[in-house]
């Protein structure tokens, strides 16, 4: 039988940013019973009181105040971070791709070159020094270019072996981004660290807002 917690839960789990209020004790559970009630009444085809609905929002607080501590953000050793770059988007093709494998063959990475490759079903992303934008346009030749996105920054996130097998971690991290209405063009996982493609613009905040997750022990593991 679906009760009213059940589709409190439900309602809750769909809207992160309803979490994020209870989590920061920004709003009422007055307030939220009142902006779900009509939805909790749709689901069950039926009239429900307003103090039941808050009772059901206190509760799915309480366990989610029991939860939210799991996830610790001490796996993360530091914060690195490299300017001017951009992202350029192609559509992809066998050629495309066997043109941006030729230019990633070319780059000499000791010189802090970057060139990362993203492929999807049917685009192509380029990650790269803003300075390499007239060589891969060049050796790209007629492939379609769809869009080049510049002024990027990447912020890279280090951390320990740990963090592949913790529930959350990567929630922790970019719900915190969004919360500090930070856009993210692109997320890259390596078993070595996140890295986090923005525009320079939010640079500072992001910057500042990933180093108070990070918490440097004696402990991490490399």
């Amino acid at each position: 039988m679906v009760t009213i917690s059940h589709v409190v839960q439900d309602i809750l789990n769909k809207h992160v940013f309803l979490q994020e209020a209870i989590n920061h004790n920004i709003v009422s559970y007055n307030k939220i019973a009142n902006n779900i009630k009509p939805e909790i009444e749709s689901e069950l085809g039926k009239t429900v009181k307003h103090n039941a609905i808050v009772m059901a929002i206190r509760r799915y607080s309480e366990k989610f105040e029991k939860k939210k501590d799991r996830s610790s953000l001490d796996y993360f050793r530091e914060t690195l971070l490299k300017t001017d770059v951009c992202l350029i988007i192609i559509e992809e093709s066998p050629d495309a791709l066997n043109k941006t494998q030729e230019l990633y063959n070319k780059m000499v990475f000791k010189q802090g070159k970057i060139f990362n490759i993203v492929q999807g079903n049917y685009e192509l992303g380029i990650i790269t020094n803003q300075s390499n934008i007239d060589n891969v346009i060049e050796a790209l030749g007629k492939e379609n270019i769809l869009r080049i996105v510049e002024d990027l920054v990447v912020i890279s996130l280090m951390y320990s072996k740990d963090y592949l097998f913790t529930p959350g971690i990567l929630y922790n991290v970019l719900r915190f981004l969004a919360w500090e209405n930070i856009n993210i063009f692109n997320i890259t996982l390596t078993p070595q660290e996140l890295s986090i493609l923005i525009s320079r613009d939010d640079t500072i905040q992001c910057y500042n807002t990933l180093e108070k997750l990070v918490k440097t022990t004696k402990n991490n593991v490399r």
